[in-house]
């Protein structure tokens, strides 16, 4: 956690807020910026899905992406941790598997930036009660 040493870091941190604060309760479109949702149940903490999480909200950052980056709780694909949930304005959710700071890299580069498909996706087996 950074030390708030003067006015003006305090001042950040509360603009900061005030701007995940608002994304997060922007009912009127909330599909309107990526969401990278990062599984933080037991499993995910124990295989690294903090470090993940830190990356993705500094490089994303960094890189001047619009995105919501959140923790949620357990995704079910526990053989898979560290894993991540992207959705894209538009698109479908995906979600990656066996995430490193590494693979969270080539997912922000190659398939949140330029669309590409990036190797680590989670396949979706199942069916929706409503899809019979």
């Amino acid at each position: 956690m950074t030390r708030i040493t003067s006015l003006k870091d305090l001042q950040r941190l509360r603009d900061d807020l005030k701007a995940q604060t608002s994304a997060r309760s922007d009912k009127a479109n909330p599909d309107s910026i990526i969401q990278v949702k990062v599984a933080m149940a037991t499993c995910g903490i124990a295989s690294g899905a903090r470090p993940v999480m830190d990356y993705m909200k500094e490089e994303l950052e960094k890189r001047n992406i619009h995105a919501l980056v959140t923790q949620t709780g357990c995704m079910c694909y526990c053989y898979a941790e560290p894993t991540i949930e992207v959705t894209i304005p538009g698109k479908e959710p995906v979600v990656f598997g066996f995430v490193t700071t590494k693979k969270a890299d080539e997912i922000i580069e190659r398939y949140i930036r330029k669309g590409e498909t990036v190797e680590g996706i989670i396949a979706r087996d199942y069916e929706t009660i409503d899809s019979k």
